[in-house]
């Protein structure tokens, strides 16, 4: 397993031990680790405070710029819509992720926020772990129902 991922991993475990929905981000630049951490829907009673986004905030506020444009972004789902946009506005260069979302997504699934060749998009690579990641969701839910 990739280094970087087995982070998210670790971020999405955490995330679901709290109770928010086991989704974790990391955010590396030449093989340094920038940001890494998990959902905080619940915790900041914020609706936008997913991994991906958090994660953007973190590694943009440590180096003092919007752009992360030499920096790759490792996480456990498809990311939807929101976070897909937040991206493409910080110019990610690269988007790793784990499990599809065919309900919510917004890369591979829903809006495809990438496809449009009129804006900037980073290269995405999906499914890695899927099966694993996948699992820690449907475990998360199967919980609580």
């Amino acid at each position: 397993m990739n280094p970087f991922m087995a982070i998210a991993i670790a971020e999405a475990e955490a995330s679901g031990n709290r109770g928010e929905i086991p989704v974790g981000a990391v955010v590396v630049k030449e093989g340094i680790v920038l940001a890494r951490t998990g959902n905080m829907v619940c915790a900041w009673n914020d609706p936008t405070a997913h991994a991906e986004i958090v994660a953007i905030r973190m590694a943009t506020k440590f180096q003092e710029s919007p752009r992360l444009d030499e920096c790759d972004l490792w996480v456990t789902l498809e990311p939807c819509s929101m976070c897909a946009m937040a991206m493409k506005l910080s110019r990610i260069r690269r988007l790793y992720f784990g499990a599809y979302n065919i309900k919510n997504g917004g890369v591979d699934h829903g809006s495809r926020v990438f496809d449009r060749d009129t804006c900037y998009h980073p290269e995405v690579i999906g499914g890695l772990e899927e099966r694993y990641t996948a699992e820690l969701l449907v475990s998360f839910f199967r919980e609580r129902r």
